[in-house]
């Protein structure tokens, strides 16, 4: 009864146009204040360093080479990323089978390993003694460009499929029937009906796939080698150049490369961008060939089979076992006196178990902040709500996830620690994941909001309903899944997060830890590496595992 009373009070409060107003006005002072301007300070506020360099043409032409790798390798990686994952998700959204709830939470094991221990991980795996060059002469994929290719792949493959199994969660599947019932084979009616009806998601996939691929730092350098640098290992590399002793570079030569490489990454990525909402829009999927023989032959058992064996054969060989192992050492240290050693909390995993709780404690909270304020970001940026300056917002959104990760956390550290010197240290972490992870859920929840048809809301209100029951009855329960889906993809994300925990705070997570543990900042044995990348596998594994059989218990459509 207090609900219902509660429930009538919102919807009557909701009707005021201050009260809409001011939820949407203060989503966009939290946006801009917290997640825009603070990164992209920091980086125009250097941009002045930038006008030493253009004169050096050896800086000039490998900042340009490498943005140029770092846009191929993410255009290339983010289209088969969608080839591999959507197949990936829909067996996950769409099969029978018992045990894919458990398939559901391993996808997200790739985007749970912090990013430096899978690019680990991956050099050990590909091109190392320890894992397949074991049965080789030599490296089976050295590092280099297609080693990063891999890691790429295998990092941004979670976001794509997490975002496509909201979609397809989602979508009522009345239309597809339908067009089945008519007689169209399932692939035909898959490919002209509930492929266009999940555009936007797609386009978001590629999108935070290709934004992902540009930022990432920290485990590409473990796996590019020393002759191949893209833009985020350039930056780094310019950084480790001008803090060795004595500095191979200057101050001045640093800043303003690091602030070169940053902006064109970002100008050339929104024009991207910009240019894949322009043609997406336009862009159909439905295409009015038809070949009725070949569609019906691949769309019964023996092609499906195929198909799931193909993609579930790519999903492990290709993703999931390069990423996990190196957690196999931790089966060894099981046996060994290394698991009471962690169990007990002697060091060095004192300061690892409380380096999870943090992790875990910040995700925890980053996501809930970004759910409180991206969805009402979400609902601007799908429905329009500031007209034709809502495109401009639409790309916006993305550029956060577009500056790598290094640059982004240091400049969040100049802008926040620098004018408000009193800000926390947790605060300065729980901006700084803030500011990585909101993209990627007002992203998913924005195409999810876009595949509602206005007419619905429209109907909704012409009987009376107010916005807020709108929001419950119809919008709400069409993308609960992508919510759901968006708030796995902000919790991952902060929970592996590395690269910006590093360059803005001293606090340390448990990826960070992981890091220091795999360099040798700390003496521990590969046992003890293994075991700690477990736990954290394992403990992120049980909590999605256990959050997704509840709401998927909840009902699908």
């Amino acid at each position: 009864m207090r609900w219902k009373k509660l429930t009538i009070a919102v919807d009557r409060l909701s009707s005021r146009s201050s009260v809409r107003h001011g939820i949407y006005v203060s989503a966009l002072i939290a946006f801009f204040t917290l997640i825009l301007l603070p990164p992209l300070l920091g980086v125009v506020i250097k941009s002045g360093a930038m006008y030493g360099v253009l004169g050096k043409s050896e800086i000039v032409s490998r900042a340009l080479t490498a943005i140029a790798n770092s846009l191929i390798i993410a255009l290339i990686v983010s289209v088969l990323n969608l080839v591999a994952g959507l197949p990936m998700a829909w067996l996950i959204a769409r099969g029978k089978s018992k045990w894919l709830n458990v398939l559901d939470t391993i996808a997200d094991l790739p985007f749970i390993v912090p990013t430096a221990v899978l690019g680990y991980s991956l050099l050990l795996f590909w091109s190392e003694p320890a894992g397949l060059s074991a049965f080789f002469d030599g490296s089976v994929i050295p590092p280099g460009i297609l080693l990063v290719a891999l890691l790429h792949f295998a990092f941004s493959f979670p976001v794509v499929v997490r975002v496509l199994v909201g979609a397809l969660l989602d979508y009522k599947m009345e239309y597809e029937l339908a067009s089945r019932t008519l007689g169209a084979p399932p692939i035909t009616a898959v490919r002209t009906v509930t492929l266009e009806i999940i555009k936007p998601s797609i386009i978001a996939a590629f999108t935070l796939a290709f934004a992902r691929s540009l930022s990432e730092t920290g485990a590409t350098m473990m796996v590019a080698g020393k002759a191949f640098e893209n833009g985020a290992v350039f930056i780094q590399n310019m950084k480790n150049a001008y803090s060795a002793s004595p500095p191979l570079v200057s101050q001045a030569e640093y800043e303003g490369a690091a602030a070169f490489a940053s902006i064109l990454l970002i100008a050339l990525s929104c024009i991207i961008f910009a240019a894949i909402r322009f043609m997406g829009t336009r862009f159909r999927l439905s295409f009015q060939r038809t070949w009725p023989t070949t569609e019906r032959k691949l769309s019964y058992s023996k092609a499906v089979i195929t198909r799931n064996a193909i993609t579930l054969a790519i999903f492990f060989l290709i993703v999931i076992i390069p990423s996990l192992f190196v957690a196999l050492p931790a089966v060894e240290a099981l046996f060994t006196e290394s698991f009471p050693k962690a169990l007990t909390g002697a060091p060095p995993w004192n300061d690892y178990w409380e380096s999870i709780a943090r992790s875990y404690s910040v995700g925890v909270i980053v996501t809930i902040l970004d759910i409180i304020i991206g969805l009402p970001m979400a609902v601007v940026v799908a429905r329009k709500r500031l007209g034709k300056s809502s495109s401009i917002l639409n790309i916006l959104v993305d550029i956060p996830i577009i500056i790598p990760s290094v640059a982004l956390g240091a400049s969040l550290r100049f802008f926040w620690k620098e004018t408000l010197a009193y800000v926390p240290e947790i605060w300065l972490l729980i901006f700084a994941h803030m500011a990585i992870t909101y993209p990627y859920f007002v992203r998913s929840m924005a195409a999810a909001i876009e595949r509602i048809s206005v007419e619905l809301e429209e109907a909704s209100r012409t009987l009376g309903a107010k916005p807020f029951g709108v929001f419950r009855t119809i919008i709400f329960p069409l993308t609960k899944y992508s919510l759901f889906s968006g708030a796995i993809i902000v919790f991952t994300r902060s929970v592996s997060e590395t690269g910006a925990t590093l360059a803005v705070t001293d606090l340390k997570t448990a990826p960070v830890v992981l890091v220091n543990w795999v360099k040798g900042g700390i003496p521990v044995s590969p046992a003890e590496v293994g075991l700690g990348c477990g736990f954290l596998i394992v403990i992120s594994f049980v909590i999605l595992l256990t959050l997704r059989l509840i709401v998927r218990g909840k009902g699908r459509y």
